[in-house]
């Protein structure tokens, strides 16, 4: 039998080798973990702690692993070991991260308590002003699910890590994606998967993305590319790469890999070219993700070089007039909180998109919109809420404002696995669509009363109908669906009808289209035009029909004898000439001659009226007390022959 003493002595040196093995494979992980090689640490800590080793660090160090590669159901398993553990050596970063983690699995209200210890011990961070300001808001903005806005994945078919879409040129996408077709391209030791290169893809008529491939030119190489910018006249890019030189990796004094912001050129064959490293570039930090203001005078990144208040900071350069860049500017508090502030965006009305996890949201990255100089539409930081944020990581957004539709990156559920990241479509869906206009004249300006206004849809079948007010006004509600061909008709009487036709917008708008039409050289109810009379003239002061006015009421009583179902109305007129009472007695005389001359020639007295108007109804300038000559006089003692209905 062996001795005790012996057995004992066994043992201890078996747990001393263990411990000094167990103390080599952490200081082995701590380096992979400092070098950010998360995959590789990750199992030399699971490894220790399956074999019994525990410690603070570890518990931190093997959640950050999760937490930084977006995992955060597992990221939390270990933030909460950490906690229960080793309570004493729980720095406040921690309680934040644990909360974000949180959120990301729905866990909402251990979320908020969380939170409330970070922003106990950090109470002057700005994530914590923004908690404290905001978090009340919380439980409406995890219910609250906008009805605007429709997303869907767009490159699900892909590799998988597909982010950070620009527009480019008018129909196509660029964006990262890690497909490992670079030659030579290697594992990414903080992921584990490919490194990236940029593609670019057709958009269709859906908004959906065809025909991926890599961009042409010297862009891709064996190390990371990713989200870019272009200029609108599509010749100048900026994009993000690794620091690099003669194709091997740079590092900086920490040893670190950074990223970078370059810039290119396209050439004359359509591939890009002339890359160039942009001034404000270090080796000491990070600058990535570049975007540029509408008017390309201002070129946005993310970037943690000295003056970033944390994580990652948004901050700008002037580009000036001579191709020269300003000195960068952070975007200070009201943006920028100790976490991350990443993946920039100005749309074309000024408005500063990007992600967060600094600012309230629900959970991981979420993304946010500020108006920039004087546009007010978002004044304050604005979580753009459910569907477009979810309770993973969202970043990466793009939006045409004017078409109402874009894209985001997100690792939301349903991509495969919790770091594959997939490029979404994001469009703003219907709303209340007012179709309204003003019908005219097209020589008076006048508005046209009881117009008829006729909405047709692209299989040209009428869907609606309408009759202008008194001021011309028509108005078309709830028969019209976004983003679809219709056209505009409107008639009335025999004046020319006119059409137009609109593709309606997306979201809640009121369309304005304005039709004129043009009157006929007749007005409908104008016989005399239609049969296109000679004036009808009466001796000055006289009534009796003179031989020359017979011969044209002869071609009114044609027409009556022709059509027997037409009715006439007689109106006439004089000049301003003598006294307005005599005037309109003498008017009225002269349309009952006029009558009655058609009657003795045999038209029954029923389809006839007649009435004077004296000389309150003048063509011209001719009124009382005005000079004008016997010519002008003649034009206002005429007579009228209206078709009655």
């Amino acid at each position: 039998m062996i001795p005790n003493k012996y057995i004992a002595l066994t043992l201890t040196l078996l747990l001393t080798f263990l411990a000094y093995s167990q103390k080599g494979n952490i200081k082995k992980a701590n380096e992979e973990f400092d070098a950010y090689s998360f995959i590789d640490a990750r199992e030399i800590y699971l490894k220790v702690v399956n074999d019994g080793y525990r410690s603070a660090q570890v518990f931190k160090n093997l959640g950050d692993t999760y937490y930084f590669n977006s995992e955060y159901g597992e990221a939390i398993v270990w933030y909460k070991k950490l906690m229960t553990e080793y309570p004493n050596e729980v720095e406040p970063i921690y309680y934040y991260r644990s909360a974000q983690s949180l959120k990301s699995i729905g866990e909402y209200q251990e979320s908020k308590k969380m939170m409330g210890k970070y922003a106990g011990l950090s109470s002057n961070t700005e994530i914590a002003k923004n908690f404290l300001k905001d978090y009340p808001a919380l439980d409406s903005l995890v219910g609250f699910k906008s009805k605007e806005y429709e997303v869907e994945n767009v490159t699900k078919l892909l590799t998988s890590s597909d982010f950070g879409p620009s527009f480019y040129e008018k129909n196509k996408l660029v964006f990262a994606s890690a497909s490992g077709a670079t030659q030579g391209s290697g594992v990414h030791l903080w992921t584990g998967l490919p490194y990236l290169d940029l593609y670019t893809a057709d958009i269709d008529d859906e908004w959906r993305l065809a025909n991926p491939k890599p961009l042409e030119g010297n862009i891709n190489t064996k190390f990371h590319e990713s989200s870019a910018a272009f200029t609108k006249d599509g010749n100048t890019m900026y994009f993000t790469r690794n620091n690099s030189k003669n194709g091997r990796k740079k590092t900086g004094k920490d040893k670190l890999v950074s990223l970078k912001i370059f810039k290119a050129t396209k050439q004359e064959d359509g591939t890009w070219g002339e890359i160039k490293e942009l001034p404000f570039n270090s080796d000491s930090y990070a600058v990535a993700h570049p975007a540029l203001s509408p008017d390309e005078k201002r070129l946005y990144f993310s970037s943690d070089m000295k003056g970033t208040v944390g994580q990652s900071d948004l901050w700008y350069v002037d580009i000036n007039s001579d191709g020269s860049y300003g000195d960068p500017v952070n975007l200070g508090p009201t943006i920028n909180t100790e976490a991350r502030e990443t993946f920039p965006f100005i749309s074309q009305h000024n408005n500063l998109y990007f992600s967060s996890d600094g600012h309230l949201g629900l959970g991981g990255l979420d993304i946010f919109v500020v108006s920039l100089g004087n546009n007010s539409e978002f004044a304050e930081v604005t979580n753009l809420k459910k569907p477009i944020n979810s309770n993973m990581d969202d970043f990466g957004f793009i939006f045409n404002e004017a078409e109402k539709i874009g894209y985001l990156s997100s690792n939301r559920e349903g991509s495969d696995g919790s770091i594959s990241d997939d490029i979404y479509r994001v469009w703003e869906m219907c709303g209340d669509i007012v179709l309204q206009g003003i019908i005219s004249n097209a020589r008076s300006g006048e508005a046209i009363y009881n117009a008829t206004v006729q909405l047709v849809n692209k299989d040209n079948r009428i869907i609606a109908k309408t009759k202008t007010d008194r001021e011309g006004n028509y108005k078309f509600e709830n028969f019209l669906n976004c983003t679809e061909k219709y056209t505009v008709v409107a008639s009335f009487r025999d004046y020319q009808p006119n059409q137009e036709s609109i593709t309606t917008p997306r979201g809640s708008e009121i369309v304005q289209v304005d039709l004129e039409l043009t009157p006929p050289e007749c007005a409908i109810d104008d016989l005399g035009c239609r049969l296109n009379l000679q004036p009808i003239y009466f001796d000055y002061g006289k009534s009796f029909i003179r031989p020359d006015a017979e011969v044209e009421l002869s071609k009114i009583l044609q027409a009556l004898k022709e059509y027997p179902q037409l009715k006439i109305h007689i109106e006439s007129h004089t000049d301003s000439r003598s006294s307005s009472g005599f005037n309109l007695r003498l008017s009225e005389r002269r349309a009952q001659a006029t009558l009655q001359w058609l009657v003795n020639k045999g038209i029954d007295r029923n389809r006839l009226s007649a009435k004077g108007y004296g000389e309150t109804r003048l063509l011209n300038h001719c009124s009382n007390g005005v000079r004008c000559t016997e010519e002008e006089h003649q034009l206002n003692r005429r007579s009228m022959f209206i078709i009655k209905n």
